[in-house]
């Protein structure tokens, strides 16, 4: 009953704190006019979003490094060193995606990829370092399986490809109203469960109360994102949460059930790398529209009902995921 109350009360935390901080950002970004112009590829149906305010990811990421900075204080969790890679991912990742957004209103096109690979690389060595420092090994175990691969100094390009695939393919996922942000609230749900129950994973409990408000607080943008979003969470959101999520899954040696976890993210990312080599390869395509949301919406479905469609996928792989991660 305890880690059910803990759990309800930093939802709770999370979605109050989200909510309100939200209904001001929305007013003062609108002022500002801090918005990013809709690609004409998307259609009529897009083009009447032009002028929503972007890089709304911080009506989440805020309140979340908030609510964990007071607990600490307080001394409800404990300060560990993998709360705080968690947490580190998480502000590093949002501020590369700040950055990306800011040059977007600019120019449209934002960092370029070497630059984004670069910051991106000097985070994954920051994470190796402190990780390795603490006293883990260079490990990738999957528990179900039995196989235990020690990679060596090759972990730190493993971790940076976890981070860099996951925190890119929230990314590209990210194009319909509440679409990635109910996403995330389910996996990070999800996450949440199954790190509570990695004991071996120093500070568990505690980046689990991390997720919880996570959770909570993507509930509360959510008020401000589902159609018609009044904002969008631009880089700023879906960078940090993808970057977020792998780290989770990275200290408790759960990157297989990342892979379940994030499944629609994994299916929209490999649409987009299909459409891809059939274009350039064979001139041809195999969607009418990447990523695979574009294509649902070129069949002529509602915007609403593919999100609908995407978040009922997500909340049965994420529950599936639960049973491998936990049961199993």
């Amino acid at each position: 009953m305890l880690v059910l109350a803990k759990a309800v009360m930093a939802i709770m935390l999370g979605f109050s704190l989200s909510v309100v901080f939200g209904y001001f950002v929305v007013k003062w970004f609108r002022k500002k006019n801090i918005n990013q112009q809709v690609s004409a590829t998307l259609g009529k149906r897009h083009q009447v979003k032009n002028g929503t305010p972007t890089s709304g990811g911080i009506i989440f990421i805020l309140p979340t490094v908030l609510i964990m900075v007071a607990l600490v204080i307080t001394g409800k969790i404990e300060f560990s060193t993998n709360l705080f890679i968690v947490m580190f991912v998480f502000i590093a990742y949002a501020i590369l995606g700040y950055m990306d957004d800011r040059l977007k209103r600019k120019n449209n096109d934002g960092m370029s990829i070497f630059l984004k690979l670069f910051f991106q690389i000097v985070i994954a060595l920051v994470f190796f370092y402190i990780f390795m420092s603490s006293g883990n090994d260079p490990i990738v175990d999957i528990h179900t399986l039995g196989i235990k691969i020690n990679l060596g100094w090759l972990y730190g390009m493993f971790l940076l490809l976890v981070l860099v695939a996951s925190s890119n393919a929230v990314n590209i996922t990210d194009g319909l109203d509440g679409l990635a942000g109910g996403l995330s609230a389910i996996a990070f749900f999800a996450f949440g469960l199954i790190t509570w129950g990695a004991n071996w994973a120093l500070g568990n409990e505690d980046v689990a109360i991390f997720c919880f408000v996570l959770v909570g607080s993507l509930a509360g943008f959510l008020v401000y994102n589902c159609h018609p979003a009044k904002i969008f969470m631009g880089d700023t959101g879906s960078l940090s949460l993808g970057a977020a999520l792998a780290s989770v899954a990275i200290i408790t040696n759960h990157e297989v059930t990342l892979i379940i976890v994030a499944g629609v993210f994994v299916i929209e990312t490999l649409s987009v790398i299909i459409q891809w080599i059939a274009l350039s390869k064979f001139h041809t395509k195999v969607f009418l529209m990447a990523p695979l949301h574009h294509h649902f919406e070129k069949l002529g479905w509602s915007e609403v009902d593919v999100v609908r469609l995407f978040w009922s996928v997500g909340l049965l792989l994420s529950m599936a995921a639960i049973g491998f991660g936990v049961w199993i």
